[in-house]
């Protein structure tokens, strides 16, 4: 996937019964982002198009923010949500080595458990990392991705609960961090922006925004 992305910034509609069942439902949010890529994209249409998505939810609306290397808005369910679409090529033209900047990103933080040597050959269960540990997490992940953090900030939000018969019981812990950081290898911050970071991106973690930092 060569070409840069594009975002859609997506202002829910709370009246939409897709809107309200997706919002519920971690599986349907997935199926219906999807919707918006170009049909035909083989076996892993996500992992194609690098699309990714991250919900964004005030007191009085929701947004969503979707981003893939082509999106087509008007294949979302009628009176979804309003959208406003941006290629995303002037900020990866603007990222340079030194650069500050704000970021924003829901991780789903783990590790695969540790197993003794009686259980050599077997692998270990997914756990979910919080507290410390995920922010260690958090700080290890973005040094790797390019970023000096300055600030990060957690925010715990509600775990991603798939539905459906074929979908495994298991919820999805999220956290959100916001900070500031500086850029330290464009190319990596980049790849990592357009590939995203950790699990749960079908369950809307690992998009990575960006926004030059404010000076005082």
């Amino acid at each position: 996937m060569n070409d840069h992305p594009v975002l859609a910034r997506i202002r829910l509609n709370p009246h939409s019964r897709d809107v309200q069942r997706d919002l519920r439902d971690a599986t349907q949010m997935h199926r219906t982002v999807m919707r918006m890529v170009p049909d035909n994209l083989g076996d892993a249409p996500r992992h194609q198009t690098g699309l990714l998505y991250r919900l964004e939810e005030t007191d009085t609306s929701s947004t969503l923010l979707v981003q893939a290397a082509q999106l087509d808005p008007a294949r979302l369910p009628t009176g979804y949500g309003q959208a406003d679409v941006k290629s995303l090529t002037p900020m990866f033209t603007a990222l340079r080595k030194g650069l500050g900047v704000r970021y924003r990103i829901v991780l789903n933080p783990a590790k695969r458990e540790r197993l003794s040597l009686q259980e050599k050959g077997k692998r270990g269960r997914i756990m979910p990392l919080s507290g410390p540990d995920a922010d260690h997490w958090w700080l290890r992940r973005a040094t790797e991705a390019g970023l000096d953090l300055h600030v990060l900030t957690p925010t715990t939000m509600e775990p991603a609960r798939p539905r459906g018969r074929d979908t495994p019981r298991m919820r999805h812990s999220l956290i959100r961090y916001d900070g500031t950081a500086t850029v330290t290898d464009p190319t990596a911050l980049t790849q990592a922006v357009l590939t995203g970071i950790g699990r749960g991106k079908p369950y809307g973690a690992g998009l990575l925004s960006l926004a030059p930092a404010t000076t005082a």
